[in-house]
Formats: C-alpha cells, sequence, structure tokens
C-alpha cells in the first residue's frame, strides 16, 4: 500500500482512509485467488482507491496487472499487464525488472 505523504495513521498507526491510500498492490495467492482477484478490488473501487496493482506468477515470475478506478462507475479499468519490466509515471514514476525478482517459496 502507498498512502500521501503526511496521512492520518489513526491512534495506533495501524489505519488508513482511502482517500489517503493512492495505490494498493497485492499478490494473488493460490488460497485466496478468487476474493484476491474479485472481492478485494471490489472494495477497493468501492473507497474510492485510484489505482490497484495485482500481482500474479507465471513460470515463477510476477507478472503485474495494473489498473485505474474509472471515478464514473467506480470500477477499475485495466492500464497494462507487465510481464518483464514494470515501467510506469502514474500514480508516481516506477521502474522495476521483473525478471530479476526471486520467486516465492
Amino acid at each position: 500500500m502507498v498512502a500521501r505523504a503526511g496521512a492520518d495513521l489513526g491512534p495506533k498507526g495501524t489505519r488508513l482512509l482511502p482517500d489517503d491510500v493512492c495505490l494498493v498492490a497485492g499478490m494473488v495467492a493460490e488460497d485466496s485467488a478468487e476474493r484476491d482477484r474479485d472481492a478485494k478490488p471490489r472494495k477497493y473501487a468501492a473507497a474510492g482507491i485510484v489505482h490497484l496493482w495485482r500481482v500474479e506468477e507465471e513460470d515463477a515470475l510476477p507478472v503485474v496487472h495494473t489498473y485505474a478506478l474509472d471515478p464514473a462507475t467506480r470500477t477499475y479499468a485495466p492500464t497494462g499487464i507487465f510481464h518483464d519490466r514494470l515501467k510506469l509515471t502514474v500514480p508516481f514514476p516506477v521502474d522495476i525488472d521483473l525478471s530479476t525478482l526471486e520467486p516465492r517459496r
């Protein structure tokens, strides 16, 4: 999760308001794949989280699916699928060589 600078983390430092979150990134787990691909994105969209990255594993390498919130429909629109390199300027500049990342163990 990426939050805006100065976001209020609440009294225990464990909670963010959706307006303070600019990106949620999550790895799809084998035992929660349906929830990771369906329920979580619907909840994030309903909360108004603008950017979502879903990370899947294919052939022991990460594949990143990126989405942006359509404010009119409050649903995510796909913005890209990245296999070897994740290079974006929105919501912030990032350039990651995905082929160099180690698989989960």
